[in-house]
């Protein structure tokens, strides 16, 4: 293909064309930013100076000012949700679905921005109605996910399998799974065994190593008095998380009494103690032993444990079991140490969740404060606060 000189003459020309758009795009751009109130840029600067309360009032300004601002209403509504003002939130949102010039995709929206709203102020009904309405929309996605927390939250199970089925990319086997053991363990309290049997196989089917289902079926084995096929159950937890076996230790000893094979339960839990060391797990056989051997081979066990795993709550017992056979004159001392070391001890021993941080006393297979799933480490932890 032959180069013709005329076509450099092309050059200059888009570069002409070019230049020209650009300028039109610009005087577009000034006409359009002084249009705005003047309250709007007030509102942005005092955002970024991170003073939300001047902002809003700035905002609010702008938008009795100028009430075509559609995106600041979002914006403004949307601060008063982050706040905790979800009244102002909801009747932000509401005018904007009261009128009737607003297009279809920014009526979804404001749609959307309500049921956060509602979600918020925990008006849970008003909130499930609206994404509800939502799931056939272009929204469908976020309004599914918001139903799940609903459910979750209202304990509607049966409702969170179904919705959970859809969001394969959201919900996980773990967590469906753990919908199973919740409908289970409710299903238990109603003595409906077989149903409960049900869900929990469900469970397993979902995730083989749902340490909840067989801590229950265990239950369910115990409680029809079927004591082997408990401990089989709550054996199956060394293979599907054996840090969750201080959870059934105490499962465990009172199956082995009940089939009067004492001396093989305690071997089975001194080696788990062995190999999954917890302080759960040392209470219960720190029991065995004091009820078999006496206190002093109790004493021998837990300062054994005490040098493989030198804690202060591990201190806190040795104290407990040297009590137990201490000659009077020294029973003081040993008891002024106890108190020292208790004062301490009392702030420690508690569950913690990996995704939040939040402690509690008492393990949770949901964490009451983010609200993830098996989140809890089944160990309790030491953070030692030493402030008085």
């Amino acid at each position: 293909m032959e180069f013709e000189y005329w076509q450099l003459l092309l050059f200059p020309l888009f570069f002409g064309l070019g230049w020209a758009a650009a300028r039109i795009d610009i005087r577009h751009l000034v006409r359009e930013s002084r249009a705005l109130p003047r309250s709007y840029f007030q509102g942005l600067n005092f955002l970024l100076n991170e003073q939300p309360d001047r902002a809003i009032e700035a905002f609010v300004e702008a938008v009795r000012v100028d009430p075509e601002t559609i995106e600041l209403h979002f914006a403004l509504g949307s601060l008063f949700r982050r706040r905790g003002e979800t009244e102002r939130a909801i009747r932000m949102h509401q005018n904007l679905l009261e009128r009737e010039d607003l297009k279809h995709d920014l009526k979804l929206q404001a749609l959307a921005e309500l049921g956060h709203d509602y979600l918020k102020a925990g008006l849970l009904d008003r909130a499930e109605e609206i994404f509800d309405k939502l799931r056939e929309s272009e929204l469908a996605e976020d309004a599914k996910r918001n139903l799940l927390e609903i459910y979750q939250l209202e304990k509607d199970w049966e409702k969170a399998i179904v919705i959970a089925s859809e969001l394969p990319d959201f919900a996980s086997h773990k967590e469906i799974a753990e919908y199973h053991c919740e409908l289970a363990a409710a299903e238990m309290i109603r003595s409906r065994h077989d149903l409960a049997a049900s869900h929990l196989q469900t469970a397993l089917g979902r995730n083989r190593k749902c340490v909840r289902a067989s801590l229950l079926q265990g239950d369910i084995a115990f409680q029809q008095e079927q004591y082997d096929a408990a401990i089989d159950s709550w054996q199956r937890i060394e293979q599907q998380g054996p840090t969750y076996l201080a959870l059934v230790a105490q499962r465990l000893l009172d199956a082995f009494r009940k089939l009067d094979r004492r001396e093989e339960g305690l071997r089975l839990l001194r080696g788990y103690l062995e190999r999954y060391p917890s302080l759960d797990l040392l209470d219960v056989v720190f029991q065995l032993v004091l009820e078999g051997d006496g206190p002093e081979a109790a004493y021998r066990l837990v300062r054994d444990e005490l040098k493989r795993n030198p804690t202060l709550l591990g201190f806190d017992k040795l104290l407990e079991a040297r009590l137990l056979f201490a000659a009077p004159e020294i029973r003081p001392d040993l008891d002024l140490a106890k108190a020292i070391v208790q004062s301490y001890t009392r702030r420690l021993a508690r569950y913690r969740c990996d995704n939040c941080g939040f402690k509690a006393r008492q393990f949770y297979w949901r964490c009451p404060a983010c609200g993830g799933w098996e989140t809890y480490s089944p160990k309790r932890t030491e953070e030692f606060d030493l402030t008085p």
